[in-house]
């Protein structure tokens, strides 16, 4: 089961993906493979060296109502040193960031977010998407018939 952002990519360009581990307590995966997360207020930043999860939302696991977290706390992400010192010259850029994109289990089942650099789309640049997406699926339509 992956929880996606699917808000991300109607409202950014995404230039480059990276898989990051999760530093997660027990009840917090369980929550995850409940479906019990919500990626879509969330963002990542860089903070002494250390890459972090804002805003993202892990409801409570309610068996183990004594030992949940907070469900909007910050939480950190494992990346690959040399992978994180090319993620903070980039940010350097004007205009790009980081943004949580998807919430998986691996095959090792371990907690992995994709996260994306991205640009911002205009406005324009979001009519045209929606455009496109209409043309395809009226395409697809007629070559069903």
């Amino acid at each position: 089961m992956a929880i996606l952002n699917r808000r991300a990519r109607h409202e950014y360009h995404i230039l480059e993906t990276y898989d990051a581990g999760m530093i997660l307590t027990g009840p917090e995966v369980k929550s995850i493979r409940n479906g019990q997360a919500n990626l879509a207020e969330a963002h990542c930043i860089i903070k002494n060296e250390r890459l972090l999860l804002i805003g993202c939302h892990i409801s409570p696991y309610k068996p183990a109502a004594l030992n949940n977290a907070d469900p909007t706390r910050s939480r950190q992400l494992l990346l690959h040193k040399k992978e994180l010192q090319k993620l903070i010259g980039k940010l350097k850029e004007k205009g790009l960031t980081l943004v949580p994109l998807k919430l998986y289990f691996n095959e090792r089942s371990f907690a992995k977010l994709e996260i994306g650099l991205c640009r911002g789309k205009k406005m324009h640049d979001k009519r045209a998407d929606v455009k496109e997406r209409d043309i395809k699926r009226d395409l697809q339509r007629q070559y069903k018939v």
